[in-house]
């Protein structure tokens, strides 16, 4: 960015991006998470049995929050630094969060009336009416000029694709929450948690119109996993830890880790657990302390999650897994984020569609997710190639020309 006097403001980069390269977990786990989701949305495949869900009580949903946080913290906290403040004012640093959170909106939109027409043409295709029944679409299709302004203002959302919105919204908190994290981030964390309680408490959600229910993932409980990523973050960027290493603390993450599986799959300890979860909620305890409540994030789903980040972030072996060749392609989908997960939620989707339309074909469930993997590693690549073609372009051409505008796409791009 450039003064009226023509001198170049640059910036301030944390030492974490100018000293040593990116860490590769935070693109390898986003890269998982996509992964995982786009296995998880198509119900029925053999593959599914092996996703994070079934390792604990959470599952891809929490981990893409926890890296989304993790990847907007190192991305934009640069901007929110005194100086960087002093010289250029707030509106540079918060004008891409809210860019970003609009390009999140248009492409949920998209998505959304991408998936309608699929259902539809399914519908159509296999002679299937039950189809335009499916994930909330029933009244579009009915009541259309009901719906669809719902669908616009994000009041009626189909399910499978409800997740941006939720991004979105966060996005547009962000600068506030930056600031905060930069001046007090164990406070900031203290008031998350106490906005994730009292949402559960009161349920507090957004309500879908038309139509009866609440927006799948309650913003107001989903913001503290992307409020404890985004302080990671910008801890990150500085080369620090939020939560220091500490072996005491790391045997207890340990510890529920193992504690979860077992109560998930030795009945005489899930049974015991579940009724203990029963009685408290007998005793009064508000119900997303004593289920396993997705909407709400429920305290199972959250501890565990918790303790899966604090455990993979203490290990040197997973540093060096992430990093490992073999993971590139896990490193290459996490850096194109957003366009892995439109590409994996309309094929997904898709394939809905063709294993209710195709049911009788037994090998169909078995074919499909590797054929989609293979085709998000390549529609990942392209984005990635994209990327560097035009890194290479903007260094060829006069400084002056592009400082501005480079800076811009920089900070998207790494937080995509």
């Amino acid at each position: 960015m450039q003064q009226p006097d023509g001198k170049l403001v640059r910036f301030p980069k944390a030492k974490s991006h100018s000293g040593r390269p990116r860490d590769p977990r935070i693109d390898a786990f986003r890269g998982l998470a996509l992964l995982m989701i786009f296995i998880d949305h198509m119900p029925g495949n053999p593959y599914e049995d092996y996703t994070i869900r079934n390792w604990g009580f959470s599952d891809a949903a929490e981990a893409f929050f926890v890296m989304s946080g993790i990847a907007a913290g190192l991305a934009y906290s640069g901007r929110f630094l005194p100086e960087a403040r002093a010289a250029n004012g707030l509106m540079p640093a918060v004008a891409p969060m809210w860019s970003r959170a609009w390009t999140l909106y248009i492409v949920h939109i998209f998505l959304t009336f991408s998936v309608i027409a699929i259902f539809a043409l399914g519908a159509h295709y296999f002679a299937m009416p039950e189809l335009l029944e499916k994930h909330n679409l029933g009244l579009v299709f009915e009541a259309p000029e009901a719906a669809l302004p719902g669908v616009i203002a994000l009041l009626h959302q189909i399910g499978y694709v409800n997740i941006l919105p939720v991004y979105s919204v966060l996005l547009l908190f962000g600068p506030l929450m930056i600031l905060g994290g930069l001046w007090r981030p164990w406070l900031v964390a203290g008031l998350s948690l106490a906005v994730w309680f009292a949402a559960g408490v009161w349920r507090l959600n957004i309500p879908n119109a038309p139509g009866t229910g609440e927006w799948f993932f309650d913003p107001l409980s989903w913001q503290f996993v992307f409020v404890v990523g985004l302080l990671i973050g910008i801890h990150m960027r500085r080369d620090e830890r939020f939560v220091p290493k500490n072996w005491i603390l790391f045997g207890i993450a340990a510890f529920t880790l193992v504690f979860v599986l077992a109560w998930k799959y030795i009945p005489e300890v899930g049974d015991f657990m579940n009724h203990q979860m029963w009685r408290l909620g007998q005793l009064g305890a508000p119900f997303h302390i004593v289920t396993h409540e997705k909407a709400y994030l429920a305290m199972p789903r959250l501890l565990h999650i918790l303790a899966m980040v604090y455990v993979v972030s203490c290990l040197p072996v997973i540093t060096r897994a992430c990093g490992h060749k073999l993971a590139e392609p896990l490193r290459l989908m996490g850096r194109q984020g957003l366009l892995v997960f439109s590409a994996g939620t309309l094929m997904a989707l898709s394939f809905q569609v063709l294993l209710a339309g195709f049911s009788d074909i037994e090998a169909l469930p078995w074919l499909l997710p590797p054929i989609g993997a293979t085709v998000l590693v390549a529609v990942a690549w392209l984005g990635d190639w994209r990327r560097r073609t035009d890194a290479a372009a903007r260094a060829s051409t006069p400084a002056a020309d592009v400082q501005a505008p480079a800076a811009k796409r920089g900070a998207v791009a790494s937080a995509s």
